[in-house]
């Protein structure tokens, strides 16, 4: 069966970002290639964020307009959640959307096909996803940094039922993957 997936790093207080959303603490801990990373996107055949993911995407992946500017990294279609106007990327599949996540999810299905979809973030629009029944496992790597305060993991509160812990591995020296099943949500 495929899943709808949070897949992300965090703080080991508990944020994936700073409060003015950069990952500038991220990068020093690995490269992305050392990680889970490289098999899990193999495997997603769609992809959902937030508008502020996107422009992060944006400002220091694609760079628009820069001498080192750079193609869109995801060859998947990707959905963009936000009440703005966001400029496109020339060549790559991004959709602007607002709404309800339902009908866009069932749409992310369709094109998926026999691939997961990964909600990249921010955990606000993974919460939506979750209170919606739409969310079906999320897996963290939790990075050996606290940052204070900065923009949360997963802002909402998920008791009852709890996460059921699936897998919990370490990668090198500076992160620890958790796998959680999120029971009671599923597609």
């Amino acid at each position: 069966m495929m899943k709808t997936q949070y897949y992300t790093a965090s703080s080991l207080d508990g944020f994936i970002a700073t409060e003015d959303h950069s990952l500038d603490w991220l990068f020093p801990l690995g490269a992305l290639a050392d990680t889970g990373h490289p098999q899990f996107i193999a495997g997603v055949g769609a992809l959902a964020m937030g508008a502020s993911t996107y422009e992060w995407m944006l400002a220091h992946a694609v760079k628009p307009g820069r001498s080192d500017a750079a193609p869109w990294p995801c060859t998947q279609p990707a959905w963009v959640f936000t009440h703005r106007t966001l400029p496109g990327v020339p060549g790559a599949d991004i959709r602007i959307v607002q709404g309800d996540e339902r009908p866009v999810h069932d749409v992310m299905c369709a094109a998926a096909g026999t691939c997961n979809r990964w909600l990249v973030g921010g955990g606000e629009l993974v919460g939506q996803f979750h209170d919606a029944g739409l969310l079906d496992e999320i897996i963290v790597q939790v990075a050996s940094v606290t940052l204070g305060r900065g923009q949360p993991l997963l802002p909402c509160r998920i008791t009852a039922p709890p996460l059921k812990l699936t897998a919990a591995r370490a990668i090198g020296s500076g992160f620890a993957e958790l796998r959680y099943d999120v029971p009671g949500c599923g597609a």
